[in-house]
Formats: C-alpha cells, sequence, structure tokens
C-alpha cells in the first residue's frame, strides 16, 4: 500500500474531487451506474413522503432541524409517527450519498467531462434546497402551497437526475436530431402539458383530505373551486397528455423514426395508462393510502417517461479522436 505524505493529505484536503480523480478512474458503466442511483432515491423520496403524509405523520417530528426540542432523533414519546417522520429525514442522507457518489464517478471520468459534473451538483444544490424547505414546511404547519412547493422541486431533482443518467450513456459531439422540427415542437408540448398535469395534481393534493397530520391542516381554497372541480381538472389533463402521446407514437411511425423514440413513447403511454386506472380507482373509492402512495409514485415514473422521450429526440455520438471534450454549450437542447 503506498505511502500517504503530507502533500498528499494536503492536497486531499484542499480538493479531494481532483485528489479521487487522479487515482481512480471508473469505468464508463460505473458512472452510469452511479447516476441511476442518484435518480433511483430521488424516486425513493417522492414515495417516502408520501408515505409521511399518507399515515399522518407529517408533524412526526415538530421541529426542525431537530426533530424535537432537545432532541436530534425521535423519541420514545413521539410514537410510530416520530419514527416515519425521522426516517424520511435521514433517508435524505442516503440520497445525499447518492449524488455524491455521482459526482465523484463524474469528475473522476477519463477524459473529464464538466457537463457530467455540473449536473451532479445541481442535484445536490437542489437537494440541500429542498432539505431547507422541507424544513420550512414542518415549521408553518404542513401549510399546503409550501408542501406544494416541496414535491415540486423534489420533481425538478427527478428531472436533472434524468438527464445525468442519459448523458452518461452519451458522447460529448453535439446534439444531432433524429426527428423533424415539427415533431420536436410536438414533444415540447407534450412536456409542457405534463408538467401542467403535475402542477395540478399538487393542487389536487393540497385541496384533498389527506393533509399530512392527524391534526386538523388548513386546505388549500380558492377561487370558489371545490376538491371535486380541481380533481376535475386533473382528469381533463390527464386524457390531454394520453392523447398527445398517442398522437405522438402514430406521428413517430408517419415519418419512420428511428426505434427508441418509439419505444419510449409506446412507454410513457403505458405509464400514462397505469397511472390513469390509479388515479380513477383511487376517486371512486375515496382516495385509499395504498393507491395514493402508488399514484404518487406513478406521477414520478411519468415525468421520467415524459422526459426520456424527449431526449430520446437527438443523439450525442462520441466526440471525435484527439478533439477535447467539450463543456455541453448545448445542455439547453437536451
Amino acid at each position: 500500500m503506498p505511502k500517504v505524505t503530507r502533500a498528499d493529505a494536503t492536497a486531499a484536503l484542499r480538493n479531494p474531487l481532483a485528489f479521487i480523480a487522479e487515482r481512480w478512474t471508473p469505468a464508463p458503466a460505473t458512472v452510469r451506474r452511479a447516476a441511476l442511483s442518484a435518480l433511483l432515491m430521488s424516486v425513493v423520496i417522492v414515495v417516502t413522503g408520501a408515505a409521511v403524509r399518507l399515515t399522518g405523520s407529517g408533524l412526526g417530528c415538530p421541529t426542525w432541524p431537530e426533530c424535537t426540542d432537545g432532541s436530534l432523533t425521535t423519541t420514545r414519546e413521539m410514537g410510530v409517527h416520530g419514527v416515519i417522520e425521522f426516517g424520511n429525514r435521514l433517508l435524505t442522507y442516503v440520497l445525499c450519498a447518492a449524488v455524491g457518489w455521482a459526482i465523484v464517478a463524474a469528475r473522476s471520468q477519463k477524459p473529464y467531462r464538466r457537463s457530467l459534473t455540473r449536473l451532479g451538483w445541481a442535484q445536490f444544490w437542489v437537494v440541500m434546497g429542498n432539505a431547507v424547505l422541507g424544513g420550512i414546511v414542518v415549521l408553518v404547519g404542513l401549510n399546503p402551497y409550501t408542501v406544494a412547493a416541496h414535491y415540486l422541486l423534489t420533481s425538478a431533482l427527478i428531472g436533472v437526475a434524468t438527464v445525468m443518467w442519459q448523458r452518461t450513456g452519451e458522447g460529448d459531439a453535439a446534439p444531432r436530431p433524429l426527428v423533424g422540427k415539427a415533431v420536436a415542437q410536438l414533444v415540447w408540448v407534450l412536456v409542457g402539458v405534463t408538467a401542467l398535469l403535475l402542477l395540478v395534481g399538487t393542487v389536487v393534493t393540497g385541496f384533498g383530505p389527506h393533509a399530512g397530520d392527524s391534526s386538523d391542516v388548513a386546505r388549500m381554497r380558492f377561487a370558489g373551486l371545490s376538491w371535486e372541480d380541481v380533481t376535475k381538472m386533473h382528469a381533463v389533463l390527464a386524457w390531454v397528455t394520453v392523447t398527445l402521446s398517442f398522437a405522438l407514437w402514430f406521428v413517430l411511425k408517419a415519418v419512420d423514426a428511428p426505434a427508441v423514440p418509439l419505444r419510449r413513447t409506446r412507454d410513457l403511454f403505458l405509464v400514462l395508462l397505469a397511472q390513469g386506472v390509479i388515479g380513477y380507482v383511487q376517486y371512486f373509492t375515496e382516495l385509499p393510502e395504498a393507491l395514493v402512495g402508488l399514484h404518487m409514485l406513478g406521477s414520478a415514473l411519468v415525468w421520467i417517461a415524459v422526459l426520456r422521450v424527449l431526449l430520446s429526440l437527438r443523439e450525442r455520438p462520441e466526440a471525435a479522436p484527439g478533439l477535447p471534450s467539450q463543456p455541453d454549450a448545448h445542455l439547453s437542447a437536451v
């Protein structure tokens, strides 16, 4: 085992990522697994967050950053709700570890790809921001608007993680479109409608009966709308999303698009159908907690599926031999 010198220790303290990168070169498959682990953990956080709300454990830890006054951890007096809420908080550290692994793996890859590292750091800062927002949610007594913002920021995390996972399997050359401009515009409309669908879904939750705590928590109320009204709006948007995905599949077939966009559009359509079935069943069975939690998982999968359709519309081959990796100036074009 090589001896660690004082200079090595100083270098590791000053720039630990560079220190590791000089001594470790992960295989491409390792980098891809690291990015996938961060994506999976971001989905897990959605599911466990739903479990906190649906079991009435949102104020199981009534303060933040401590769990209760004078204790960082849950106490016996706080019961099962404290355990559930504190367990969800602990999973944030697991998520941070997964994002950290993705950052380290991306930074250590040879040749160095700045775009991947930036995507990893973007996830880290979203996680930190959401942790602070989660604390605010607790301190304001589960205000439904802050709860909605908490979920939407997690959706942003899922979006960045999905892009990073996609980019680990691509090169750094400029993106080359696989479909025409009109088809790409249709997909952007689909992405926009899906984002609106998720947003209205948070409003449905804010109007609904699952407040996240066993005590009475104020629900969203505006413009004289009822829970049934916003639920119907959500259902209409869901049908629009399904129709757009179905139309996109036919358009891709008509223009003889490559297999990958077709396959991902089919996958999106199937995920939307499953999510729709769950949504209607939970509506007509008075929102059983298990189905609501499954619907929350489905919302994350729908978001990932529609982003994967968008990302499949172009390809990024490896950079030409002898040319340095590009810093991904075309990231805005995904």
